[in-house]
């Protein structure tokens, strides 16, 4: 199998384009066309880790966090990141990383929190919005299936997660004059034609624009096809930072931490002053998620369990949310887990390892 294989599938779940901008997700090292053995899953992507993959004969690591955020200008082993990188191409391992794609999206990072602590009634506790786009094209009757199907076959047409294959169709009809230099496909040079026309409208995402439109190009019949693109403001459902949802039964604040030391496998919590309220409504952001303070309060949570928050920061639960940081790694350690589980899902057959290597930098002394 070829890196490409797993990276398009990766990407057909977490689009590169629903990335954040200072992200930099994607394949880091290596050839798409390259040959891969066996697959190494972590968090981070370490020197020790690619001393794993060593071991263990795996010559592609995905990973959560990419070992390039920016421009590397020397690679002299100067720092951890030229070394990773060094080591890794000296041993011919290629690195791939699925980072805030994957927290953005349903069934990742965020609805694997949400899933462990058993949360009912899942949403996306802030929808990215402009992420879709509408094509509106005109077509003569004679190749509206013809092109209709070109689009769906590229991808456009879906709604959701549960429906394909849709459009709006409306008919009338289109006028134009061929000048002496065209070659129209209906009528004649220098006359006026006024042709029955259906509008055809699909949606689609950004990522696959220039597929939906090679399609459109190489079945319609005209030779200038008339046609539009435009930019959605629609929230999405089903894309965006955090997750929203219930506790089947409510419980108490205290309860709900030892609750949540327990099912996500945590040495301590910071959390801000309890409210001596009962717990029934929980907002999740994986890795640094304050800035969705405001939205878990708009959306009535009851706590915010996220990480990174810094000291002055906590004043802004105003004692109107108890906010509970529990550490970055702590909050993504089971990302490991979900990508194991994409991976061998799709290809039960291949050789995918989660490695051994501990890379949480931060360590507790009690």
């Amino acid at each position: 199998m070829k890196i490409k294989d797993i990276t398009s599938y990766l990407e057909k779940l977490a689009p590169l384009d629903l990335q954040e901008s200072y992200d930099n997700s994607g394949l880091i090292v290596g050839n798409p066309d390259q040959e891969i053995h066996k697959i190494m899953i972590s968090l981070d992507c370490t020197e020790a880790v690619v001393d794993d993959a060593i071991a263990k004969g795996c010559n592609l690591i995905v990973s959560h966090h990419p070992i390039v955020f920016k421009g590397l200008k020397r690679f002299n082993g100067n720092n951890y990141v030229e070394r990773t990188v060094i080591k890794a191409i000296q041993h011919d391992i290629a690195l791939y990383a699925i980072h805030t794609n994957l927290d953005n999206v349903t069934g990742g990072v965020n609805s694997k929190i949400a899933t462990l602590l058993a949360l009912q009634n899942q949403a996306i506790l802030e929808p990215k919005s402009n992420l879709q786009y509408k094509l509106v094209v005109y077509v003569p009757r004679s190749h509206v299936e013809q092109v209709r199907a070109a689009l769906f076959e590229a991808g456009a047409g879906k709604v959701g997660s549960k429906y394909d294959e849709c459009s709006f169709n409306t008919a009338g009809y289109g006028t134009f004059k061929a000048l002496a230099n065209a070659q129209p496909t209906i009528g004649e040079i220098g006359t006026q034609e006024r042709v029955e026309e259906t509008r055809i409208e699909v949606i689609y995402t950004k990522s696959i624009e220039r597929n939906v439109l090679l399609a459109m190009y190489e079945s319609h019949p005209y030779e200038e096809v008339a046609y539009d693109t435009l930019r959605l403001e629609n929230k999405s459902q089903e894309v965006g930072a955090g997750i929203i949802g219930n506790l089947e039964n409510p419980m108490t604040e205290q309860d709900f931490l030892a609750y949540l030391k327990n099912n996500l496998n945590l040495n301590v919590i910071r959390h801000t002053a309890l409210q001596g309220k009962s717990v029934s409504r929980v907002a999740v952001c994986g890795g640094s998620g304050g800035f969705l303070l405001n939205a878990a309060k708009r959306s009535g949570a009851d706590f915010f369990v996220t990480a990174d928050y810094k000291y002055h920061e906590f004043f802004d639960a105003e004692n109107q949310i108890v906010i509970a940081d529990i550490g970055h790694y702590e909050s993504e350690q089971f990302t490991q887990e979900l990508l194991f589980d994409i991976i061998t899902e799709k290809f039960p057959n291949f050789a995918v390892l989660i490695t051994e290597v501990d890379t949480n930098p931060i360590k507790h002394y009690c």
